[in-house]
């Protein structure tokens, strides 16, 4: 049990009627983890914090008579679908209930270039019925198979993809959300257009997001490509080159260094002794483009299509934040950091970095737009020693000109390269949130009023 009264809880499971309802402590828990043990520091901060019960509402109705049961008895309330999260974003922390969406699923319709979708919809299963119709959602994580689309929208970054389009914050890249207040008469609201990145990488603080409208990309027929170089710079500046050549079409592009692939199972045999990788997804008709520009600089050990079908393993789960797991599987002594680097001079720092610290921060690099320019992401694989050094590494990239999003912090202000909630985003959640009650903690700059 959690800060909350047994009455207050009584009650509102009496007020959710024959909504499910979940109270075995044992499921209760294990649904309230994410992956926040990536990280050292977050495992001991949020390791054994749980929900009280998990609600699983069956459509909108069911949410709108939960939001008001929560609401008129200050219970708080946590979103959550897949749970594929890596820094606790759907972890209470206050207690209360788990709001389990994954029944809203449906897809509200399909256009040209266009989706409207619920939000607990898992992204591998919209792609599959959008595939057929010639196309496919723009972006997505790593975690695609398992992940949710509010749940994506709602933690906000990028992903495989993101080397086309930029990440969710660009301009046209959420197109609208429908949400809900959690007041005792809960309100519906539809954000359009830029309202929409109120409730872009907020955690569910800023609404229940129940359906949001989204663009899509035409689905090429993507071939995963492994190539192998002698030299991890030789692979991040071949992959800079792809992701400048604006006639090759591309999904992903990442390099990383020898001996992260030393560790990617499966993969193994394509990943030869000592050689840094550059990982690809090439549309079809580019893959001789392709080929030309890599000429003789680095061999290709594997080509196959792209198949992401149950019981497969596509090369993008060995990307992203997958390619931290990989290593995690066999080594639970490290972590990782989210970096972004500079569009002005990205090789330059990249090169900077790999000297500054040499083995203890192995080298991961997600070629990205971003504001229009080219350049990367990076989730390098840290050897963690403890925090002090793991703080000291962080000030050393940014002392250097390298952004950091900190993935070992669980607020949306401290994981943000701003380090502070868009005015618009917090002020919004005092809007839709009097209470205080959506994921409390997630947005340190929120101040509950007073009763």
């Amino acid at each position: 049990m959690n800060d909350l009264s047994f009455s207050a809880l009584e009650k509102l499971v009496a007020d959710l009627g024959d909504i499910p309802v979940v109270t075995d402590q044992k499921v209760v828990r294990r649904r309230s983890r994410d992956f926040f043990w990536y990280s050292p520091v977050l495992n001991e901060q949020l390791d054994g914090k749980s929900a009280d019960l998990i609600v699983a509402p069956r459509d909108e109705k069911d949410i709108v008579r939960t939001a008001a049961a929560c609401a008129r008895h200050r219970v708080p309330i946590t979103v959550r679908a897949g749970g594929t999260g890596n820094y606790g974003q759907a972890v209470p922390l206050k207690g209360g209930v788990l709001l389990d969406v994954t029944a809203l699923n449906r897809i509200e319709w399909v256009k040209p270039g266009l989706i409207r979708v619920d939000a607990g919809a898992k992204l591998n299963a919209i792609d599959t019925e959008l595939q057929p119709q010639g196309w496919e959602l723009r972006m997505h994580p790593s975690t695609k198979r398992t992940a949710t689309i509010g749940g994506f929208v709602a933690g906000g970054s990028g992903g495989i993809g993101s080397v086309a389009f930029g990440g969710l914050r660009e301009g046209g890249n959420i197109l609208a959300a429908r949400i809900m207040t959690v007041e005792e008469e809960p309100r519906i609201l539809e954000l359009r257009g830029d309202a929409a990145q109120k409730i872009n990488r907020t955690f569910g603080t800023t609404g229940i997001i129940t359906a949001l409208e989204m663009p899509l990309a035409p689905a090429w027929r993507w071939i995963d490509v492994l190539v192998a170089f002698d030299d991890f710079m030789e692979a991040a500046a071949f992959g800079y080159e792809v992701a400048l050549a604006d006639g090759i079409v591309k999904k992903l592009l990442s390099a990383i260094t020898w001996p992260v692939p030393s560790y990617f199972g499966a993969l193994r045999p394509s990943c030869p002794d000592g050689a840094s990788i550059l990982i690809a997804m090439i549309a079809e008709p580019s893959l001789e483009s392709f080929r030309s520009l890599l000429g003789g600089r680095g061999k290709i050990t594997l080509e196959m299509p792209t198949d992401d079908s149950p019981g497969k393993v596509p090369l993008y789960e060995y990307t992203w934040n997958h390619t931290t797991l990989q290593v995690l599987k066999s080594d639970r002594s490290v972590t990782y950091l989210q970096c972004l680097y500079p569009d002005d001079r990205p090789m330059e720092k990249v090169l900077e970095m790999r000297e500054l610290f040499a083995d203890e921060v192995l080298q991961h690099l997600e070629f990205i737009r971003f504001g229009g320019r080219v350049t990367c992401s990076a989730l390098p694989v840290v050897r963690y020693s403890n925090a002090d050094r793991l703080n000291e590494i962080i000030s050393l990239h940014e002392q250097h000109g390298v952004y950091i999003a900190n993935p070992h912090v669980f607020s949306v202000e401290d994981g943000s390269r701003f380090k502070r909630a868009d005015a618009d985003q917090l002020g919004f959640k005092h809007e839709v949130d009097p209470h205080g009650l959506l994921n409390p903690g997630k947005m340190r700059s929120f101040v509950t009023p007073r009763p």
